[in-house]
């Protein structure tokens, strides 16, 4: 909740109460303008979306009105007034702890509380029982809140709903689910204002529907901050040599190590979640000064989060290394520096991590982009070049998971008895689902009062009865029981708790990973290298090991797909051989001798690359259209060319680069490559691969069909998996368009396939096909030919070019260029 002196024209004295302009003037504050104007938007009683810098003072402008006016009741105002929502668990207790400070040093009568999964229950309960005035708290706990039969009771007062960090939740599911948690307290609490705040927003417009009461953009007020300091952004000239693959970037840590050294307080930032552990130790490993550097990801046990977080709060540590856990708004103001190991994926996710450094609005927030491979260094400057230009990336609008609406329509008649009518007219409200069609929305509603045709005969599906009044009601208390302990739309991979002995339990882990370990396996976690011993119910049993070849954990969905317009921007770079003279040396030369060897990728085109290696034939084609995109088109490019004689063996898709070896040789690219492929061969594939299970299974889990958890025990993922197949399996048969199917194919579309990137592509491409049929490996194909069987390397040897299979490549590519010493 930073602030930054500022001039403002307006004057504070008039629209601050006394004391509160008091408290300004003797923290040497001025109000800046958006936060005055928020004030005036909330006394005219109008909803609002914040837009302003990160160290803009966002949090205090959200919450300044609130605490005027309950200063004014002099705490007459019994029960809860503001809530304020934030994505991340962590958030909502930094912004109750920052929210203390003014309430006590003003002497306010005012109650704020925090409550997340991490409550304890006792307090939980008492929560409900005596609101505070003011609680913080994520969207599931909001959603549980309102699933019991006292929500109208606690929400009647409710005069403001403050949404943190905006951006973050409304693309997804957390964001539809919120959207229909507000709509109602709109029912709840018609008076009820709502505040929107975010520093990173691609599409204002977009915000503010979903932030309308309406769902249509009506009825609230845009509020802009004005710019805080051009960010000091710089991307690290490796003095090591720089890899040709691998993502991991440890051949740049000890550069790193000096930053972190010659700053106050470094955040770290990586990409997932194994890279954060191999980040961590190998830092520890060359921390000569012995700085106190700590590793804070979603895995790790709460009260190890709690201690670094806290730790960061008092300035104690020299450097954090993170992945998204600590993305959003946590102010820390020792935070000097941001590094950012491997390339952003996104201009807009880049930007939120940076204003994590210097939280203030006149200090220039200073980061550091650290490349992993070449490719990410043409990605790293795109990024630079995307902020600068002040361009961001969104994802593409869709409409509301209708497993969401499930999950939101059993715990609304867990609450109270509605009519079908009376519900739809209220989902409609909340923007993802203003334009749900009636039929769409009643198929949910049987779904979730019955299962549907296919799961009617199933008493265990018949979660809802109509009574008399033709209204909903829950058919008995035990579905309320189970919604409340499944509730959430976060799935993911099933873990077990990862124990020292059979005591400490260090964090968790995805359980397919450690069910393919043996007894002496090694593994890095939570900073250790510790040795598998055993799985004990639901523990992994580990003791402390000493070696230097671990495995490490993988995460699930942990890389995030390059964005469209950072894949534009990377693209227009390679297209244009001025702009390379910021580049490194060695990218430099990398693309000259692309340009002598073969050609380079065209702005518009698409490059294929054509070759014989070894006793196969490569195709490598250039779509830069991110890895689901790429790997959704090697599983129907490979589906065509097995039809069409030429022997697919396999695929490998980066980022950037789609490569398939086969044993014999492509041709006919144009038809190979025309826009049909997503006709038949999509349905085809989509029918016939796992994905569609894999989707359904989250879908399933989402919606209620399945559940993880009931009373006095947890299904592992096993069990898990072996429900939503047979059921997959029944549904398909039986009601191939049961609406949790229909579910499926949506999300597989928007999600995993990326079929959108992948339908513009090939319109973009359609006639521009440059086709460059080698007699060896090119320079630019080197890269992801070395990921070829990458996934079965582990620690260290994940960044390794992987010995002479790379040496023998680089040669072959580089072999007869004109370039005389090259830095490989």
């Amino acid at each position: 909740m930073s602030l930054a002196t500022a001039t403002t024209t307006e004057t504070a004295a008039a629209v601050l109460p006394q004391p509160f302009a008091d408290w300004f003037a003797h923290r040497g504050w001025t109000p800046h303008p958006h936060q005055l104007t928020m004030l005036t938007a909330a006394r005219a009683g109008e909803s609002a979306l914040l837009i302003a810098p990160t160290g803009g003072g966002k949090t205090l402008a959200g919450f300044l009105p609130s605490l005027i006016e309950l200063a004014a009741d002099g705490g007459d105002h019994e029960g809860l007034h503001t809530l304020y929502i934030s994505p991340l668990k962590a958030l909502a207790v930094d912004i109750h702890r920052n929210l203390e400070q003014p309430i006590a040093e003003m002497a306010l009568p005012i109650r704020a509380e925090s409550r997340t999964g991490d409550t304890p229950s006792h307090k939980r309960q008492r929560q409900r029982r005596q609101p505070p005035q003011l609680l913080m708290t994520t969207p599931e706990s909001l959603s549980l809140l309102l699933s019991y039969a006292d929500a109208a009771r606690m929400f009647r007062d409710l005069r403001c709903v403050i949404i943190d960090e905006l951006h973050a939740v409304e693309d997804n599911k957390r964001g539809d689910l919120l959207s229909l948690a507000l709509a109602r307290i709109a029912r709840l609490a018609p008076a009820c204002r709502r505040v929107g705040l975010s520093a990173t927003v691609a599409e204002p417009a977009r915000l503010l529907r979903w932030l309308s009461p309406h769902g249509d953009g009506t009825g609230v007020r845009c509020v802009h901050g004005r710019a805080g300091a051009r960010p000091d952004i710089s991307v690290l000239v490796s003095r090591a040599d720089l890899p040709w693959s691998g993502h991991m970037g440890l051949h740049a840590l000890p550069q790193v190590y000096e930053l972190i050294r010659g700053a106050k307080t470094t955040l770290v930032f990586v990409n997932t979640r194994a890279q954060s552990e191999l980040v961590f130790q190998e830092l520890w490993r060359i921390n000569d000064a012995n700085l106190p550097i700590a590793l804070h990801h979603g895995s790790l046990a709460r009260e190890q989060r709690r201690k670094v977080e806290a730790a960061m709060a008092r300035g104690d540590l020299a450097a954090v290394v993170a992945t998204s856990s600590l993305d959003l708004g946590v102010d820390w103001a020792a935070v000097d520096l941001v590094v950012q190991i491997g390339a952003p994926k996104g201009a807009t996710r880049l930007l939120q991590r940076i204003g994590r450094s210097n939280h203030q609005l006149d200090r220039p927030s200073r980061a550091v982009l650290v490349p992993a491979n070449r490719f990410e260094v043409l990605e790293c400057h795109a990024a630079l070049d995307a902020i600068a230009a002040h361009t961001l990336d969104g994802k593409p609008e869709r409409p509301g998971g209708l497993d969401v609406l499930a999950q939101h329509i059993l715990g609304m008649a867990c609450a109270e008895p509605f009519t079908d009518d009376a519900l739809y007219d209220e989902v409609t409200r909340a923007a993802p689902y203003a334009d749900l069609p009636r039929p769409e929305f009643q198929d949910v509603l049987d779904f979730v009062a019955h299962g549907g045709y296919a799961l009617g005969g199933y008493e265990r599906f018949r979660r809802l009865s109509l009574d008399d009044a033709d209204q909903y009601r829950i058919a008995a208390p035990v579905f309320a029981q189970r919604y409340r302990m499944n509730a959430g739309t976060i799935v993911e991979s099933p873990t077990l708790k990862v124990r020292l002995g059979r005591g400490r339990v260090l964090g968790e882990v995805e359980e397919y990973f450690v069910t393919a370990m043996a007894p002496g396996d090694t593994f890095i976690f939570a900073g250790r290298l510790l040795r598998f011993e055993r799985i004990h119910e639901m523990s992994v049993e580990t003791t402390v090991a000493t070696g230097d070849a671990p495995k490490v954990p993988a995460y699930a969905g942990g890389r995030l797909p390059l964005s469209t317009h950072l894949s534009e921007r990377v693209r227009a770079r390679l297209a244009d051989p001025a702009s390379w003279a910021e580049l490194p040396p060695a990218v430099r030369e990398w693309l000259q001798i692309q340009q002598w060897r073969s050609v380079l990728p065209g702005r518009d085109d698409l490059l294929i690359e054509t070759f014989p290696r070894g006793n196969k034939h490569y195709l490598v084609a250039y779509c830069f259209e991110g890895r689901n995109a790429h790997q959704t088109m090697g599983m129907l490019l490979t589906r065509r060319m097995e039809r069409a004689g030429f022997g697919p063996l396999g695929f490998v898709a980066t980022d950037y680069v789609l490569a398939i070896w086969s044993l014999r040789p492509a041709r006919d690219l144009e038809k190979l490559f025309d826009e049909d492929m997503l006709g038949d061969d999509l349905e085809a594939w989509m029918a016939e691969s796992s994905m569609l299970r894999r989707t359904f299974r989250t879908v399933a889990v989402i919606a209620g069909l399945i559940e993880r958890r009931h009373p006095g025990q947890e299904k592992t993922s096993r069990q898990v998996t072996f429900n939503a197949d047979l059921i997959y399996d029944v549904l398909r048969s039986h009601e191939p368009n049961h609406i949790l199917l229909r579910a499926t194919r949506a999300d597989a579309a928007a999600g995993l396939t990326d079929i959108r990137r992948v339908a513009d592509m090939l319109a973009r491409i359609r006639g521009r096909i440059t086709h460059r049929a080698l007699d060896r490996v090119s320079p630019l194909a080197v890269p992801v030919l070395l990921e070829v069987g990458r996934e079965s390397i582990f620690g260290a040897a994940v960044d390794d070019l992987l010995g002479e299979q790379a040496d023998d490549l680089i040669t072959e590519a580089t072999e007869g260029s004109d370039v005389k010493e090259l830095p490989f």
